[in-house]
């Protein structure tokens, strides 16, 4: 486990602390949906947050190792774990993914919206990730397509310019991986409701790539 204070790690701690919880207490509904009907085995949840993805699949028979830079998530999600009785399935580990990475071979890799608004080497990481698969693992990337409805995305009115909101094919490019080594099971972009601030309901443009090693 890297125990390494970094300036990402100091950031994302002060992001947690604003509040007692930071997200839905819901597992993302790509994962579950593209989770469901997979053989429990040994995960890997990147950027696991406050633990709602790893906790899901702790419950559904996986074995998982939960990885965030911010050791204020951690705590929360080893909390969360044990109020839902599935401690012992759930290996916490803080990580700064750009520096270090959990040691193992993994069924499946999961990153969920794994964007960052300091600069991170994502595909660099995702790469990383794919190695750790063994064979017949999957690995399953979502992330957004683009800003939220709310934010117009013309150049000079993104708010987060260091966030990386790569396409699809974008992200198969990116991770560079002999196609005969490789299946393809799902590449493309969805929409999903999102509510504004101020109330006003719309929709998200997101994507998710599910590659299976063979």
């Amino acid at each position: 486990m890297s125990e390494e204070i970094t300036d990402g790690a100091a950031f994302w701690d002060a992001r947690y602390r604003e509040s007692e919880r930071i997200w839905s207490g819901a597992p993302n509904a790509e994962l579950v949906r593209e989770a469901e009907g997979l053989p429990p085995g040994r995960a890997l949840d990147l950027g696991c947050g406050e633990g709602d993805d790893a906790i899901w699949l702790a419950a559904h028979g996986w074995r998982v190792t939960g990885v965030d830079i911010s050791a204020v998530a951690l705590e929360r999600a080893a909390r969360h774990a044990a109020d839902a009785g599935v401690a012992d399935r759930v290996d916490w580990q803080r990580h700064d993914l750009a520096r270090s990475f959990p040691a193992g071979e993994f069924d499946l890799v999961s990153a969920q919206f794994l964007h960052s608004y300091l600069a991170m080497p994502r595909e660099d990481i995702l790469r990383t990730a794919a190695a750790a698969l063994a064979p017949g693992g999957v690995l399953l990337v979502t992330g957004h397509s683009g800003p939220p409805h709310w934010q117009p995305a013309e150049e000079g009115h993104h708010d987060h310019p260091a966030i990386e909101l790569p396409t699809p094919a974008e992200v198969l490019d990116a991770l560079r991986l002999p196609e005969d080594a490789w299946q393809i099971l799902r590449a493309e972009e969805h929409d999903r409701l999102q509510t504004a601030p101020d109330g006003t309901p719309g929709h998200r443009r997101d994507n998710t790539v599910k590659l299976r090693r063979r």
